[in-house]
Formats: C-alpha cells, structure tokens, sequence
C-alpha cells in the first residue's frame, strides 16, 4: 500500500471519528461509490419513511433530522465547485419539480444548516416516479469516474453527478 493511501485512510479515519461517534445511535444506512483507482465515495442518511418525515419546499432538508454526511477520499467537482477530500453535511434543497443539493464543510453534530458554509451546490435532475418509495432510499450509480447520487423519496427522483478528479 503506497504511503499516500494509508496518509489518505488516516485522513478519513481522523475526520470521521467524532461524527461517527456521535451518529452512531441512529439507524443509519451507507451508499459507496469505489472507482476505478480504489478510492471510494460513502453517504451516511437516515433511512426515513416517506409519510413521516416533514419535506418543505425550498429549505434544505435533514432526513430524521439528521443531515446526510459525505465522506470522500477523491477530490469531486460538482457543478462548478470543487470539493476536497474529506467529510461533509449533504442537504437536498426539495422543490416541487427541481430539487438542488447542497454540500456543506460543518459536521458539527446537531448544528444548524449554514449556507456561508457551502462548498458545492447544483441543480438536481428530477422526476415524477410510477411507484412510489415507502422509506428514504439512497444510493449511487457508477461509470468511469463519476458517481451518480440517486434520491427516492415517495413518488419524486432526483439525481447528480459527482465527478472525481
């Protein structure tokens, strides 16, 4: 294993102990993107049900009241911003017919969204599904270097690429 790898596990692993830490009480479920080098791209989310959780139009959304998190040892662009290595809070931002997300430095357990702490956010590719989805599913679609998140929840579908660098 080359040196920058286990430097990069050791990155990871440093960031993730306090959030983990404190996540670990919830049920939480885990999406992976590997790419083609080995690297991998994970989303933690809070598997919720549709008919529970309160979604409002426009404002960013915490699934449970938890946000996603992001944990990334590639570099990603999303839209025109760049995201480095690293963890950060995911909040989809619903609106009826174009959903957008928002990727977020804080991973301050229990903090308030921050917009000023944005790193990336992008316009989502959204649709109307037949069948609707019961609970939160999360998950990614990969090809080449990109990973494709997909977010089902009832009967809408959204969808974004995140591209490693």
């Amino acid at each position: 294993m080359s040196a920058t790898l286990v430097s990069r596990a050791v990155l990871i692993s440093i960031l993730l102990i306090p959030f983990v830490a404190a996540q670990s009480g919830g049920n939480q479920s885990t999406t992976t993107c590997n790419l083609e080098d080995g690297r991998q791209v994970y989303i933690r989310y809070t598997p919720v049900s549709a008919k529970q959780d309160k979604i409002a139009n426009g404002k960013p959304w915490a699934p449970g009241g938890t946000p996603m998190t992001l944990f990334t040892e590639a570099q990603l662009s999303l839209g025109s911003s760049t995201i480095p290595v690293g963890a950060y809070t995911v909040f989809p931002i619903p609106a009826r017919g174009n959903w957008s997300i928002s990727v977020n430095k804080s991973v301050t357990p229990g903090a308030a969204y921050d917009e000023k702490q944005d790193v990336a956010r992008a316009q989502m590719e959204t649709a109307q599904v037949e069948s609707p989805s019961e609970q939160l599913e999360v998950a990614f679609a990969h090809v080449g270097n990109r990973c494709s998140l997909r977010i089902y929840i009832g009967k809408t579908a959204s969808f974004v690429d995140f591209n490693a660098k």
